[in-house]
């Protein structure tokens, strides 16, 4: 009790602040989200995301190998494929030579020790834009399983270290962890998505891949059958646990910074990793502030990488990583 204890004594400056600072924050806590395209030396900027862009796969390798010397050891990939290459079924998304194996491939051959976590969803490959096989104006489950089982087996045998299932399909970390083990992916591991919500602060990243749901009477206008109401806590540790017992090695809460409760609830209930993914629209808010002046961009963004951290993330896939790291390398 005061005077006893003056709390600002281990305040007095930055050396006994630092000395005494429950959460650090480094380049390996970072995971970078990379958006790759067909062709060849291509580079598209993606407008309501400054300063991240669509890259052809010789362009990716480059920034692949840019982020390994910041520090960065992992990358969550998604790819942007022609619509001619997209159906119901999400075919495209297995194929041996498709734009997402041949990526891993070539990072996995470039820079070996760098964490290849591939997207595993359907919406890229869907004339739908859902993660999932639509049948009858709804989103069928188990057919949609077998297809992100294919598409994960498919990654695995491209090299990738993990596979990372977005979708919010029930018993779908089952069915891909059965099917590795099956076919003699033991190390391959499984990064689930398990407490995704349905959130509005996802709009940029679906221009990005140009993957929103389709306009249509005869198919669900949203996502809000399969990814969770952000009105709930509870379930959001539910699917987190079920996913553990299903045999997730690392499981994620999206969005991040507006639901810092649940990364901490999900980090209490688990013994496994928790990733956060600090999405598009979290990324383009401070992005447009910043240009017009009313935030320090710097000390936001290391602001609030750190509150996810001290929420309990393990790994935060975070646009800012290059960024951030920059900043933290200095």
């Amino acid at each position: 009790m005061f005077p006893l204890q003056r709390n600002r004594r281990l305040r007095t400056n930055e050396s006994i602040r630092s000395l005494v600072r429950e959460t650090s924050l480094s380049p390996q806590d970072f995971m970078l989200p990379m958006f790759v395209a067909e062709g060849k030396d291509v580079k598209v900027a993606i407008p309501s995301m400054p300063g991240i862009y669509r890259h052809s796969l010789d362009n990716t390798i480059k920034e692949v190998k840019e982020a390994w010397d910041l520090g960065i050891k992992a990358v969550n990939i998604y790819v942007k494929v022609s619509d001619n290459l997209k159906d119901n079924k999400g075919v495209e998304a297995w194929n041996k030579d498709g734009l997402m194996q041949q990526t891993i491939r070539a990072i996995k051959d470039a820079v070996p020790e760098m964490i290849v976590m591939p997207d595993v969803a359907l919406d890229p490959y869907s004339i739908y834009g859902h993660d999932g096989i639509i049948e009858n104006g709804q989103l069928v489950n188990d057919a949609t399983v077998d297809a992100l089982t294919r598409m994960s087996l498919s990654h695995a045998e491209a090299g990738a270290d993990f596979v990372a299932p977005s979708d919010m399909m029930d018993g779908r970390v089952l069915a891909i962890r059965k099917a590795l083990e099956e076919n003699g992916h033991h190390n391959v591991g499984i990064m689930s998505y398990s407490a995704k919500y349905a959130s509005a602060f996802y709009g940029p990243f679906r221009d990005a891949l140009d993957s929103a749901p389709v306009d249509s009477q005869n198919i669900p206008k949203d996502k809000k059958t399969y990814q969770m109401d952000y009105a709930n806590r509870i379930e959001g540790i539910r699917e987190a646990l079920l996913d553990v017992e299903e045999g997730a090695d690392i499981v994620m809460v999206k969005p991040g910074i507006a639901y810092l409760d649940i990364v901490r609830e999900v980090k209490n209930a688990v013994h496994v990793p928790v990733a956060v993914y600090q999405v598009s629209g979290e990324y383009a808010m401070v992005k447009a502030a910043a240009e017009r002046g009313w935030l320090d961009h710097d000390k936001i963004m290391i602001e609030q990488l750190y509150c996810i951290k001290r929420a309990g993330a393990s790994i935060i896939s975070t646009y800012f990583a290059k960024e951030a790291a920059l900043l933290l390398n200095k």
